[in-house]
């Protein structure tokens, strides 16, 4: 007798909704969202969908109805709650658009709970299309299966940024002019957390100046070579994942 198949399959497509989801459910997905599914997957009555809301949490949902226009989707089942998210915000200048485009990618993919764009005295780019941002944010989520997305925040101008800082975040300055090995910095920090990256051209030194003079600050090293500043979010991102995230839980 042949074995029943897995329901949802892994095949099934993958979407985040604004609308808050639950066991029986109706969805009606429009615009591009129902364009891709209807046109690209081709989906039809009874195929499943993959759906997250960002809140609850990630549910098998079968198509009822597929229109032109629209597809009707039934929430059924619960698969997973809404995961829980390290406390880690990424601070990062903005750079120029297709590397910031890869940033924010790379960053959701990793796992970060908050993206703070930030503006210095260096930076080629000065502004950020955020719905551009979120759509890219959620498209990265959807492909990586994350059942939360990162928060978005407008972009901030450094002083602003320092002035404002949390009294209990962290605040690890990756310094191209040095500072302590990443990994022991993150190590040793239990609490909440944030990392500071700079743009094409780094931090001139009053905005290193005035870094380093707030308290929460922790200026690090990421090794004996200069990073560009993609290079840079991802590779420190990916070390406090490894040190002090969520990649040292069982999956």
């Amino acid at each position: 007798m042949p074995a029943t198949p897995a329901w949802p399959p892994k095949s099934a497509p993958r979407l985040f909704v604004e609308q808050m989801l639950g066991e029986g459910l109706q969805i009606s997905i429009e615009g591009p969202q129902a364009h891709y599914l209807a046109r690209v997957m081709r989906v039809g009555p009874g195929d499943a969908v993959i759906l997250c809301d960002n809140t609850t949490g990630e549910w098998a949902a079968r198509v009822a109805d597929a229109g032109k226009r629209d597809v009707l989707l039934t929430a059924e089942t619960l698969l997973r709650p809404r995961e829980a998210v390290p406390d880690f915000t990424l601070c990062a200048a903005l750079l120029k658009k297709d590397r910031f485009d890869l940033v924010l990618e790379k960053a959701c993919e990793l796992g970060v709970a908050r993206i703070q764009p930030v503006l210095t005295r260096r930076c080629v780019a000065d502004k950020l299309n955020l719905e551009r941002a979120r759509a890219i944010l959620t498209e990265a989520a959807e492909q990586c299966a994350r059942t939360a997305l990162p928060e978005l925040l407008a972009p901030v101008k450094l002083d602003a940024l320092l002035r404002d800082w949390e009294a209990n975040r962290t605040l690890f300055f990756a310094d191209e002019n040095g500072g302590g090995p990443a990994a022991s910095a993150f190590a040793a920090n239990n609490g909440p957390a944030a990392l500071l990256t700079g743009p094409e051209g780094g931090f001139d030194e009053a905005e290193r100046t005035a870094i380093r003079a707030l308290p929460q600050a922790r200026p690090i090293t990421l090794g004996p070579r200069i990073l560009r500043g993609e290079t840079a979010v991802i590779a420190a991102t990916a070390l406090w994942m490894g040190t002090r995230g969520d990649w040292t839980a069982p999956a």
